[in-house]
């Protein structure tokens, strides 16, 4: 509790206990103790902080409709024969009638909306539900349902708070056909009802066992079908978002429509802003490198290199020609270990465009402890052999010119050879 020791008092505060009172006070309020398991989620890596942040993007989404729809979107203005203003004119809207001074002070900026509200507004909340759905992919959700693990219980709990909150997983179910025994796997994509028990959207019935490759890729892939939408933003578990980074979400999807040389942007790189600096003095070194590589190092990659993949999330997927083109996630055991990459592969191979973009990003938690940043080092090295040996990079190599294909080797295995005959 040093690390935070203010933030720590400020929870104290908000749920009207006294800083030096004894911690088996705080236990004995059940809404108390749920407070203090959501302020200890949020400071860690974990799926509510996630979800909070991810959720941003709905929040913002409201608050720009309800702006406006309040401003711009529903004036009828009356004029007269000569294109003019008439005396004492008014504007109609929806909301009543308004002075035309008061709409050219609103619209103009000179006095300030009330926005107080803007979650209720039944417009809003349904714009924002046509335009946005966060899906949690949890294969083993179902399992743990069925053991009744807490676990299932809190992600249960996270959709009661949440209704656009999605599930997808893993169903099995054991029949009898015949006289024998037989598992059925369905993928299912469930939401919580407005009695907080799950109801099921969609269920799709499988040919077999899914998991057959890595895990995270075999997860993305299984789920991908739930989504809609054109564009699909992919995040990991231990990442964040925030309130003001979810107002530009709006302007990267016009990057869509910008032209970006010869072809289309199909893979819109965003930096990651990375939140466990200041762990430890070994977070802090590990933040710093990440922050280099996801600003200066991919911004050369993207332009002029034109070399620059997909190394991880919050990436956003022109959806449509993924999905059409071999997915965002290949899933083959071990030669896919850094699955990532390979949709980048995918693609360039396909005549896309990998593009990156700094005025927008994402929180994201980084490994913290020396083993465990010698385990993700070891990972990353690994998966650049295994890319060596993937008929992706073969093709890549076939393909390029001379000094794309320089530019990519020294930014993939080229970089681990180089260390390795080096040193």
């Amino acid at each position: 509790m040093l690390v935070i020791a203010d933030e720590w008092r400020n929870f104290l505060s908000r749920i009207g206990r006294d800083e030096n009172a004894a911690d088996s006070e705080l236990f004995d309020n059940p809404n108390d103790v749920l407070e203090l398991r959501f302020w200890a989620s949020y400071r860690g890596q974990t799926l509510a902080r996630t979800v909070r942040g991810m959720m941003y993007y709905r929040k913002a989404l409201m608050l720009q409709s309800y702006l406006e729809r309040a401003t711009t979107g529903v004036f009828l203005l009356v004029v007269d024969s000569k294109g003019g203003y008439p005396d004492n004119s008014l504007v109609y809207s929806v909301k009543g009638f308004y002075s035309l001074t008061d709409i050219e002070a609103t619209v103009g900026g000179t006095s300030t909306m009330d926005t107080q509200g803007f979650e209720l507004s039944p417009e809003a909340r349904a714009q924002s539900d046509l335009k946005f759905t966060y899906v949690v992919t949890c294969q083993i959700y179902g399992k743990q349902k069925e053991e009744q693990k807490p676990e299932a219980a809190d992600i249960a709990l996270l959709m009661q708070q949440h209704e656009a909150l999605r599930v997808a997983f893993i169903d099995v179910v054991e029949t009898l056909k015949g006289g024998r025994a037989e598992t059925e796997y369905y993928s299912k994509l469930v939401k919580a009802d407005v009695n907080g028990k799950d109801q099921e959207i969609y269920s799709i019935k499988l040919p077999g066992n899914p998991k057959l490759g890595e895990g995270k890729p075999e997860n993305q892939n299984h789920a991908i079908v739930f989504t809609r939408g054109n564009a699909i933003q992919t995040i990991d578990m231990n990442q964040d978002n925030y309130f003001e980074e979810a107002l530009k979400m709006r302007n990267l999807l016009e990057e869509f429509h910008r032209d970006h040389g010869l072809r289309s942007a199909t893979i819109l790189g965003v930096r990651e802003h990375v939140f466990t600096g200041s762990v430890s003095s070994l977070a802090s070194f590990m933040s710093n490198q990440e922050t280099s590589f996801v600003t200066l190092g991919q911004r050369v990659l993207a332009t002029p290199l034109k070399v620059r993949m997909h190394y991880g999330h919050p990436d956003v997927f022109d959806r449509i020609f993924h999905i059409t083109r071999g997915g965002i996630s290949k899933a083959s055991r071990i030669i896919n270990i850094s699955e990532d990459i390979f949709a980048g592969f995918n693609s360039t191979l396909r005549q896309g465009n990998v593009t990156h973009h700094e005025y927008i990003q994402v929180g994201k938690g980084r490994d913290v402890g020396l083993n465990q940043i010698a385990i993700f080092e070891g990972k990353v090295a690994g998966g650049n052999g295994e890319q060596v040996l993937s008929r992706d990079v073969y093709r890549l190599g076939q393909l390029f010119d001379f000094f794309r294909m320089l530019s990519f080797y020294f930014t993939t295995v080229g970089y681990y050879f180089c260390t390795m005959v080096c040193f």
